[in-house]
């Protein structure tokens, strides 16, 4: 990605002292050995910021500010071909490889942008998966393995539970540790989660759906025994609670050390758009999750078998489990490439030394000890690391804020389908895709136009709070949209009686005079929508006595149903199978407002997380995103799709009876579910609209003149350290 250059030189930064990043050419009879200073010489070295000591002779593959794909034949023979080995000032490697096999042919990868790539595809698997399939397939295990709304929330929580065990740990010595290690290793865990959660489909029975034609017309055989195996199929949410449980394992190190890596290995005013371009591929992986995941369900879960039911059918299951399998072994492969990179880019310690700290100015001054070299290398330092950022009230305020927003993240990610289906009368598959399409613009778009709006107007820390609040009151007054919602349908007996008038929440009457002698069974839930745009529970329940097959579209429709009379002429009408299609006049309002929801949400997220970056001192940025993430799971990403999942059962008119046991919810009352969402919209966003105000104005900057090593805060941010001396050499790639 080719960078806007700056007048002043690529890095605009002049220094106090000269560094020399030249590359002296090895003599003819040296190929094959490292850099070394001449014979009975010292290199020069220079001191850095970060309190190292930089080589006056440094690496041969500065490669982080170069141009991918354009060495010269005379460079590519000698630092490729010839086997020059690549070292840090320090001695430690920086070629691209595993072990001692670090091929010539990987070296143009070992930039900025080459692991810019393989942590955005790492993360769109991941979002595509936890973010995208979860939720796609949700209805559908519920469907298949009898688990209530609750049930599956605790199967979305268990991807956060993980992380919260994982961070502390993960974050604090992978910070100060190997990040890509840690990161390849986090990415095969996540694969092997994938394919955990694919399991159950391939160790229970066939799924059998009994359709209405099955269970029989009115007159006909009802008859339908009792599973008893139905019941014991709840217990495999547990096989689902661990593979989500190692899918946040893995994804542990990549939303931690894989935004500290890019932000260390980048120049300050790029590190939002790298980490936007990360996070947007993170956000367009949910987005393709919709899109597939809702393709996949349209093929019955048991592929090759001939059922006589069709996707609209509420008792239709699709193959939810092809793309986990597809994302598992993707997420596998994706892992080797990541596990070569060192733990440094080549080129990156100029960017160390450009730095300007933002850090949050404590009273007592104790943010100082964080600057010394050996903090954060022992367990003794974690207490007083702890301690440090909860000294920092900009830090504290900014992770309860983004704990709000993931709250509302997690529970409309999780169960956003399934409010659109039961508010415009979708298919699973209908409302995933549909998700998917309001996501994809969204959502990827928000993420990736907040970083770049931080890198075009250079915002400095007060700066971007000031837009994180922006965007969270503009969302704020969309959500007012949720006073608004789609009637449902008219279904005889759960909604309105079969002579038309309404029916109490909650209270069922399914049986009436042109019915009561059908012998129709409660389990036999498989509604059909009539002539008279009113859905029944069943043909049977619609009083149907005839069966027969539209030759045009190969749908089955019922015939003389008494319950159902014809609009313009007497006697019994048709009925078809499936909901009745939604003729909602307020949907495309409700849509529109939605979009502006989850876009105004997605677009504060890079500038809160660059916030987070810039107050906390650089050595402590690993280990305080760490400390974010487990404030914004515990109290927004693990109890959001729970509170979520238990208010939309409170929503529920008509669940599955199983034998006399309750099963998963059939129908949700449209006004009751938009209700419940306006409530929890407007407390979480009023709560982080609060918490943003606070962190701005508690938030203190470090002093106009820095401390030795950072450069003054000019107000533009680019940072420059004001002395005439020489700058870097302008560079056309970063």
């Amino acid at each position: 990605m080719a960078m806007p250059q700056n007048s002043t030189g690529e890095n605009g930064f002049c220094f106090a002292q000269t560094l020399d990043f030249s590359r002296p050419s090895p003599p003819p009879g040296e190929a094959g050995q490292t850099f070394a200073a001449p014979s009975g010489q010292e290199p020069a070295r220079t001191p850095l910021s970060n309190g190292t000591a930089s080589s006056g002779i440094p690496s041969p593959s500065d490669s982080c500010g170069e141009p991918l794909c354009s060495p010269s034949p005379a460079e590519e023979g000698t630092r490729f071909r010839e086997g020059i080995k690549y070292v840090a000032a320090e001695g430690e490697e920086l070629a691209c490889g595993w072990g001692g096999f670090t091929p010539g042919c990987l070296q143009p990868f070992n930039t900025s942008k080459g692991i810019l790539f393989f942590l955005c595809v790492a993360s769109f698997l991941q979002g595509m998966t936890v973010n995208g399939f979860i939720n796609t397939v949700i209805t559908s295990i519920e469907r298949r393995f009898d688990l209530r709304s609750y049930q599956s929330g605790l199967i979305a929580s268990s991807y956060d539970i993980a992380a919260c065990v994982c961070l502390t740990f993960v974050s604090y010595f992978g910070g100060n540790g190997h990040k890509p290690r840690w990161l390849g290793w986090g990415v095969l865990v996540m694969g092997l989660g994938s394919l955990l959660f694919a399991l159950p489909h391939f160790t229970t029975g066939r799924y059998e759906a009994r359709s209405a034609a099955e269970v029989g017309v009115c007159g006909g055989n009802q008859s339908l025994p009792c599973a008893q195996a139905a019941s014991s199929l709840s217990s495999y949410r547990f096989i689902f609670m661990l593979g989500q449980f190692l899918h946040g394992m893995g994804a542990t190190p990549l939303y931690t050390l894989g935004v500290t890596y890019l932000d260390e290995n980048v120049k300050t005013n790029y590190s939002p758009v790298y980490i936007a371009v990360f996070y947007t591929a993170a956000i367009l992986g949910p987005a393709a999750g919709y899109l597939v995941g809702g393709t996949f369900l349209k093929i019955y879960t048991e592929i090759g078998r001939e059922v006589s039911i069709t996707p609209e059918n509420t008792l239709w299951v699709g193959a939810w489990w092809i793309g986990f399998l597809g994302a598992g072994a993707a997420s596998l492969l994706i892992s080797i490439p990541i596990l070569g990179y060192p733990q440094r880019l080549p080129g990156s310690q100029r960017y160390t030394v450009m730095r300007v700290s933002e850090a949050h100015q404590l009273k007592d001054g104790s943010h100082k000890k964080a600057s010394d070299p050996d903090f954060g290398k022992t367990v003794k330092d974690l207490p007083r690391s702890v301690l440090l950022l909860l000294k920092n009230p900009t830090f504290i305020f900014l992770c309860l804020a983004g704990a709000t927003e993931a709250t509302l993240i997690a529970g409309m990610s999780t169960f956003g389908p399934k409010f659109l289906e039961s508010q415009f009368s979708l298919s699973a598959s209908e409302a995933a895709t549909f998700f998917g399409y309001l996501v994809v613009p969204a959502g990827g778009g928000g993420t990736f136009l907040g970083g770049f709006l931080v890198n075009k107007f250079k915002l400095r820390c007060s700066g971007i709070i000031k837009l994180c609040l922006f965007c969270t009151v503009l969302s704020l007054l969309a959500i007012f949209i949720f006073f608004i919602h789609c009637p449902n349908m008219p279904m005889a007996g759960v909604t309105q009686t079969y002579g038309g008038s309404a029916l109490p929440g909650g209270h069922l009457n399914l049986t009436a005079a042109c019915n009561a002698e059908c012998g129709c069974l409660q389990e036999s839930y498989s509604p059909v929508c009539g002539s008279d745009d009113i859905m029944y529970y069943s043909p049977c329940h619609a009083g149907c006595k005839k069966v027969s097959e539209n030759l045009r579209n190969g749908k089955k429709v019922y015939h003389e149903c008494s319950c159902i009379e014809k609009t313009f002429l007497p006697g019994p009408g048709d009925a078809e199978p499936g909901k009745c299609t939604s003729s909602c006049a307020k949907k495309p309002l409700l849509l529109f407002f939605m979009f502006v929801v989850i876009l105004f949400t997605f677009l504060s997220s890079i500038p809160a997380l660059t916030a987070t970056l810039r107050c906390v001192s650089d050595r402590q940025r690993s280990f305080a995103l760490g400390i974010q993430w487990i404030v914004v799971r515990t109290l927004g990403g693990i109890p959001g799709p729970i509170a979520f999942g238990s208010m939309i059962d409170k929503s529920c008119l008509l669940w599955q009876d199983q034998c006399g046991e309750q099963g998963s919810c059939y129908v949700y009352q449209n006004s009751a579910m938009s209700r419940y969402t306006l409530i929890a919209g407007l407390v979480y966003k009023v709560l982080g609209t609060t918490f943003f105000v606070v962190a701005c104005l508690l938030y203190k900057p470090p002093p106009a003149e820095s401390a030795p090593g950072s450069s003054d805060a000019s107000e533009n941010g680019n940072g420059d350290l004001q002395e005439h001396k020489p700058s870097l050499p302008a560079e056309e790639d970063v």
